[in-house]
């Protein structure tokens, strides 16, 4: 390896982590995010031989968004025709693994990303460059191909799709964890009026198993249901199989191993001091 190659793959390498995030929240999928991520690793050694690339990470940062924004064009065709609800790819980790912390702070809440799904993939763009990682409207022109201007207004759409949607999607990590615990210990009571009792009247459950698991097709709707539902599926629970708490996206969730292997991802979205949603990741694909 050159010299300026290894220069260049040295600061790509710093960058990556930070890359793979805005990959990860344009495109709501981690293997996705990597492939782009690696991919234009080649663009910017072709890039820096037509020109000296002063700023790695800043010039790959808008590289890596525009390569995501086109990807998820496509991503939405295919998400058309999905079987059943489709939902972000989870992030875990452990629950307590201190070394995990910054990772957690800087991760993409499972929530918002549920929400970003309702933006056009210039929308959700524009919104995740500008409003969650802080660059300028200049950049993201140069990244969605519009004027600074016509960003603006991008951004600002998104801005109130995802204040409509997720109002108060920064819940505090304590109390997230409050109310999960809460709801867990009345499941496992089986006590249903304990459950009802934590929900948010509106609350939805929404299953996503691609066709390949057994889930609900279509999302349960309303506390008392999401509570039935839930207490269906304990009930369900066969030998070898084993519930334990993990961190989804930086808040608490659970993971049902099923001899060993992880079967099913639970997210939880609190609203209020309230569940107001439960999301089952099933699809094989999205629980490496």
């Amino acid at each position: 390896m050159m010299p300026r190659e290894a220069e260049l793959s040295a600061g790509y390498a710093a960058a990556r982590s930070h890359l793979t995030r805005v990959a990860y929240a344009i495109l709501g999928t981690v293997s996705e995010a990597e492939d782009v991520v690696s991919e234009c690793w080649f663009k910017l050694v072709r890039a820096d031989r037509r020109a000296r690339v002063q700023d790695v990470e800043s010039w790959a940062t808008v590289v890596v968004a525009r390569a995501a924004m086109d990807v998820l064009k496509t991503a939405r065709l295919r998400r058309e025709t999905y079987t059943g609800p489709w939902l972000p790819e989870p992030l875990l980790t452990p629950v307590a693994d201190p070394a995990d912390r910054v990772t957690l702070d800087e991760s993409v809440g499972f929530a918002l990303l549920v929400v970003l799904e309702s933006l056009t993939p210039a929308e959700r763009t524009a919104w995740v460059l500008h409003d969650l990682f802080g660059l300028t409207f200049e950049d993201v022109a140069a990244t969605v191909g519009r004027t600074p201007a016509a960003v603006r207004q991008l951004a600002a759409r998104a801005r109130r799709h995802v204040g409509e949607g997720a109002p108060r999607v920064d819940v505090d990590r304590d109390q997230h964890r409050q109310v999960v615990e809460r709801f867990l210990a009345a499941a496992a009571g089986g006590r249903l009026s304990a459950l009802v009792a934590i929900l948010d009247p509106g609350a939805v459950l929404t299953s996503d198993g691609d066709g390949r698991a057994n889930t609900a097709r279509q999302p349960v709707h309303g506390a008392e249901r999401v509570a039935r539902f839930v207490l269906s599926i304990m009930s369900d629970a066969a030998p070898g199989q084993v519930l334990a708490p993990v961190t989804v996206n930086g808040a608490l969730g659970l993971a049902l191993y099923d001899h060993g292997k992880v079967d099913t991802v639970v997210s939880f979205t609190v609203t209020g001091g309230l569940l107001s949603r439960i999301d089952f990741i099933r699809a094989p694909a999205k629980l490496r």
